[in-house]
């Protein structure tokens, strides 16, 4: 155990001196001049995207950055980084880069994470994260690589490849010679046309493989061999006419999830998945499988938990034998395919179990009468049918109904007794209908509703009382979705019934409006978000009726015309959480510093103005990583300020004494610190910054308070790593795993 001990003894030390200054507070950390850095979590994050930068800040970094963000930029290279730098992901998507060489990575010993998509790469050194020895992720999706003749890449440790969309035409046998740990891998957009038989040879412990529009013509028999781990996959957008699936799928034993969408295939033997007896999701959608016969194919999977057939051009009338054998489906889409209420009727019967059932765009005028035997269902989709109000008292047995989507069905008068029996509803949806008037009591028994959706449907007038009982509140209705409605509203009156007072999520998006009266939510005052994005509200006296709101949490004001906006105009809404203004003309002035200090120092949280900040989502491997963000325009009129390094109070000092805008668009975090303005005296004495000082004072580093808070961190950190100690001589060679399952 002596090495265990040697750490135990290093990393104590360094605990008890950091105990002793440990204040309540993370200290800030070295920052470049065109980037924007915060704290996410304990974590120093140093976003420098979208900054016009043509090179990396390195003498500007701080060494413990955690995340560095320089997406969207103008860099052509890269390296080497500062020695001992601690950097845990590296973003540099939407860049100039031609080439990965090692070099530019090399001691880069705790990068884990990289992501260099959109870029110009066509080469990449296989050695270049040789340093990285808990590397686990790379995405390079969307650059022209080059052809490659050896091992594409020489990262034992790597888990995670994302190679989509990089002109690649042929993978050799040694491709992945060199990656034997992948577990996810992302060949989609690629031009390959056929996949070589030895090419996954050594990726024994794939699950997830994913070949989406890769103009895959044949898979041969052999591909799959080694692959007897997979679960996932994905063959989605290829044309694969003349594979021979119950060669291709059999050495898959393990696979649960299949995606075959739009491959073109017009046949599947019937031994096809005979092999696959886990398979519970099946994705079948936008093939002509013109004479597929359900019952031998689909209908002997009997673990079968989610099956789509949506838009498969399905000619073959459903038989009573369809289903027979796969009887725990519990989500069937059979939406795209002209169908008939008879059939339905007798293929349907044997799926007790269903839980969602969609038939939308099946050209249906009626309805099946075969609900009665569907005691579990609980979603029902039959939108984008010619209907009519015929089909409502077949819909009448199901009373266990939570979710019905009758959107878009050219209805344009519902009967008041249509969902009388529906007393479980929880969500429904009426979009697309030209409802220009509901009829009184149509939602009166639904009592149980959460959200109703009625985007869309011509309605001059929001939601009257007449439609609800009298004299009844309805709890559980906390959602309602008003979106793309001509709404007129007068001057004064509310603008909801007093039925509706436990409201908490409205959407009045894109519904033309250019004011709402003061008293719009006089009965509706436990609102905590309100949607108002794409409207024309332009001056801060057209959202008088925020006063009415005290637990409002979000606000969204996307897209409208606002110029200005202050903190004052929130004063009646203290619970406020986030604050979506992205998407108007804001002049750059000192309003928007004192929007920003307020959600900063008052409110504590800066992440509250969304599109201020990095969040979690721009920094999660294999899912987008732009960002909407903050921006204002100086007048063009005028000519551009020159910033000189003026020391506000809670803003950071320029590196550079002198700074020459190049642009009139400034994104509000450059803005802000670039502009001078001056704090208001009450946010400089804020009650959260008056809190943390009094708390400061009292717990000095010389106070008997602070001894014991110390000596119990001390005490703590001790017990920690003495387990610490134990379990490295245990499990010296434990796998890294992601920054994202262990970010703290």
């Amino acid at each position: 155990m002596n090495g265990s001990w040697v750490i135990f003894h290093g990393v104590l030390a360094l605990c008890v001196g950091a105990s002793w200054s440990f204040n309540g507070e993370l200290a800030e950390l070295e920052c470049p001049d065109d980037c924007d850095c915060h704290y996410f979590r304990i974590n120093w994050v140093t976003d420098c995207s979208e900054s016009n930068l043509t090179e990396i800040p390195y003498d500007e970094l701080s060494l413990n950055v955690y995340v560095l963000d320089l997406n969207d930029n103008r860099i052509t290279s890269v390296g080497p980084f500062p020695p001992d730098i601690k950097m845990r992901r590296l973003q540099i998507a939407d860049n100039h880069m031609t080439e990965v060489k090692k070099e530019s990575f090399a001691g880069l010993n705790y990068l884990i994470d990289a992501d260099f998509s959109g870029n110009m790469i066509t080469k990449v050194d296989p050695d270049s994260f040789d340093d990285s020895a808990g590397f686990i992720t790379l995405e390079l999706q969307g650059n022209p690589l080059d052809p490659v003749d050896g091992p594409f890449l020489s990262i034992k440790s790597l888990l995670y490849l994302d190679i989509s969309n990089c002109g690649l035409k042929y993978l050799n046998p040694l491709f992945f010679a060199n990656t034997t740990a992948l577990s996810t891998l992302d060949l989609s957009g690629n031009p390959l046309g056929v996949i070589d038989n030895k090419v996954f040879e050594p990726l024994s412990s794939l699950e997830t493989l994913k070949m989406n529009d890769c103009n895959l013509t044949y898979i041969a028999n052999y591909v799959f061999v080694s692959l007897e781990n997979l679960k996932n996959l994905e063959l989605s957008g290829n044309m694969l006419v003349t594979t021979d699936w119950s060669s291709v799928l059999d050495y898959l034993p393990r696979l649960e999830y299949l995606d075959l969408r739009n491959s073109r295939i017009k046949q599947l033997p019937e031994i096809a998945f005979s092999n696959n007896t886990y398979l519970r999701t099946l994705i079948l959608a936008q093939n002509e499988l013109v004479d597929f016969d359900m019952a031998r194919t689909v209908g002997k999977l009997q673990q079968l938990d989610s099956l789509d057939l949506s838009f498969c051009n399905l000619t073959q009338p459903l038989n009573e034998d369809a289903f027979t054998d796969a009887t725990k489906i519990r989500t069937l889409y059979l939406s795209g395919n002209s169908l008939f209420a008879s059939d339905l009727l007798v293929a349907l019967a044997p799926l007790s179990h269903l839980e969602k059932l969609s038939l939308s765009n099946c050209g249906l005028t009626r309805l099946p009468d075969t609900f009665r035997n569907f005691k579990s269902l609980q979603e029902l989709d039959i939108s984008h049918n010619p209907l009519d109000d015929a089909f409502v008292k077949i819909l009448t047995p199901l009373e266990k109904l939570e979710y019905l989507n009758m959107g878009y069905s050219n209805l344009s008068h519902i009967a008041p007794t249509s969902f009388s029996k529906m007393t479980n509803m929880k969500r429904l949806v009426l979009s697309g209908n030209d409802l220009y008037s509901l009829e009184a009591g149509l939602f009166g028994n639904l009592t149980k509703l959460e959200s109703l959706e009625l985007n869309l449907c011509g309605l001059r007038r929001a939601i009257n009382a007449t439609l609800f009982f009298n004299n009844f509140t309805y709890t559980d209705l906390t959602e309602l979705k008003l979106a793309g409605n001509p709404l007129q509203v007068s001057k004064f009156g509310p603008l909801l019934p007093k039925q509706l007072s436990r409201l908490e999520n409205l959407d009045l998006s894109n519904c033309n409006l250019t004011f709402l009266p003061t008293d719009a939510f006089y009965w509706t005052r436990n609102i905590t978000t309100l949607i108002l994005s794409g409207n024309h509200f332009s001056t801060p006296d057209d959202l008088l009726f925020l006063v009415l709101l005290p637990k409002l949490k979000v606000l969204d004001l996307r897209y409208n015309n606002l110029t200005r906006f202050l903190p004052k105009y929130l004063v009646e809404n203290p619970k406020i959480e986030t604050l979506k203004l992205v998407g108007n003309p804001w002049k750059c002035d000192c309003s928007i510093a004192e929007l920003w200090d307020w959600a900063n120092l008052e409110k504590g949280r800066l992440a509250i103005l969304e599109g201020s900040t990095l969040a979690a989502e721009h920094v999660t491997v294999g899912k987008t990583k732009r960002k909407k963000l903050l921006v204002c325009n100086y007048d063009t009129k005028q000519p551009l300020p020159i910033i000189m390094n003026k020391t506000v109070p809670g803003r950071r000092p320029f590196i550079k004494p002198q700074r020459v805008l190049t642009s009139a668009i400034r994104t509000w975090a450059k803005y802000v610190r670039e502009s001078g303005c001056e704090q208001l005296p009450s946010l400089q004495r804020s009650p959260r910054a008056a809190k943390t000082e009094s708390r400061s004072s009292e717990l000095g580093p010389n106070s008997w308070a602070a001894a014991a808070v110390n000596s119990a961190i001390v005490y703590i950190t001790l017990m920690a790593i003495i387990g610490v100690a134990f379990v490295l001589t245990k499990k010296r060679h434990a796998p890294k795993t992601s920054i994202f399952d262990k970010n703290n």
